[in-house]
């Protein structure tokens, strides 16, 4: 009972796995042991350095922490647009490598056992925006990366996908199903198709030797020291303490498959050690719960008053890029025992402590807005092209003042 308690974490092909080859540490301890995680845990083969691509990221820079929380070497490759204030508490426990998953170093995969890939272009907008650059980042490198990992005899690669890939569009009542990883889908958006263009590829690469698994996230909420502002629950809490109110976009009457940030990095993790048989192969979907827009907002709403902000809702149905699904987690759950715990309430209220401590309070800043960052960047390095460094002389300039 003890040792059932203490793995309560664990899918039950480990937990099987784990009561039969249980060490001492484990059974005086509240967890497993590191070998026990490492060892029997990560499906027999030891998974103690892991390279996260995009760990620089949102998403990545959360996920970085939990991992060494665990345990974990982390080395993280990144081309960090948007700089390293993500990892600024972590810089000197992880290697980090500033690089593109186009083009990696040759170094990168040294001595790593498994490789989480979370890079690329990340939502609709900036995936239009430069639709090669999307396809070249979200399928082709990431699945040029899968066979240098291959070749490298590393065992393990996880996929970041998206749960975007259900996506039909305006609402339509005669679609309006719970679909799951079986569900035939036909993305066409730039982003969901790259995405799902992606797992096509990766998934055959799955065998005795390489690991393969992919992860489809719902849309993901919550605070990130990389912070986001242009994902729809953080954007009501910035919009509520920042203008008053909250806009809801065709009455906010879309569906939309939520997770919190936190739960996604320990999704990540527990794909990391699950036994290999359990997940070679597969896609799981990643989801707390499907919400309408309008109801995403009166709970952030809600939230906001018991923290004394008080906030208007106000429905715009004009059209404006319409997305619409609702998607089932019960996969990752009857095979690994993996549910997020974290509610909107408790995301939303971590958000305002945060926020109140004076992080990401310049809410108008384009590094908080992924389309605005890009194209933000494009424009200083057409400008840079031409003047050279902002306050240093031009270099025709240093040669007239020399000669």
């Amino acid at each position: 009972m003890n040792v059932l308690r203490k793995a309560g974490g664990m899918g039950i092909r480990s937990l099987l796995f784990y009561t039969k080859n249980k060490c001492m540490a484990a059974l005086n301890s509240n967890e497993p042991c590191m070998t026990c995680l490492f060892g029997h845990y990560g499906g027999h083969f030891p998974v103690k350095k892991v390279l996260l691509v995009g760990g620089a990221g949102y998403i990545g820079s959360v996920l970085a922490h939990e991992l060494l929380e665990r345990g974990y070497a982390v080395r993280v490759l990144d081309r960090m647009y948007f700089g390293d204030q993500g990892l600024a508490d972590i810089k000197d426990r992880v290697e980090i490598v500033v690089g593109d998953l186009r083009d990696m170093p040759p170094t990168s995969l040294d001595n790593v056992e498994a490789v989480i890939n979370i890079a690329g272009l990340s939502n609709d907008p900036t995936a239009e925006y430069n639709p090669a650059a999307n396809y070249e980042m979200n399928t082709t490198a990431s699945v040029a990366l899968a066979k240098h990992c291959l070749e490298k005899g590393i065992r393990r690669y996880i996929y970041a996908s998206s749960c975007s890939i259900y996506d039909f569009g305006v609402v339509d009542q005669q679609r309006d199903v719970l679909v799951d990883e079986t569900a035939k889908v036909n993305p066409k958006a730039a982003y969901s198709s790259s995405k799902y263009a992606a797992e096509k590829e990766l998934l055959p690469l799955a065998s005795e030797k390489f690991c393969v698994t992919a992860l489809r996230k719902g849309t993901v909420f919550g605070f990130s020291p990389r912070m986001r502002y242009d994902l729809v629950v953080n954007t009501f809490v910035k919009d509520a303490i920042s203008k008053g109110f909250i806009s809801l976009h065709y009455g906010g009457e879309m569906w939309r498959p939520m997770v919190d940030i936190r739960d996604a990095a320990r999704a990540y993790i527990a794909l990391l050690q699950a036994e290999q048989e359990a997940v070679n192969g597969q896609v799981f979907n990643l989801v707390n719960g499907n919400y309408r827009i309008s109801e995403l907002a009166l709970r952030v709403r809600e939230t906001l008053r018991e923290a004394g902000i008080q906030v208007e809702v106000r429905p715009d149905y004009s059209y404006k890029g319409v997305r619409n699904y609702r998607v089932s987690g019960e996969k990752l759950y009857k095979i690994l025992n993996f549910r997020p715990q974290v509610s909107i309430e408790e995301s939303v209220r971590t958000m305002v402590q945060e926020i109140r401590k004076g992080n990401c309070t310049d809410f108008d800043n384009p590094k908080y807005y992924n389309i605005s960052w890009m194209r933000f960047l494009e424009e200083a390095h057409k400008v840079i092209q031409i003047t050279g460094s902002v306050f240093n002389l031009p270099e025709s300039s240093s040669l007239a003042l020399s000669a």
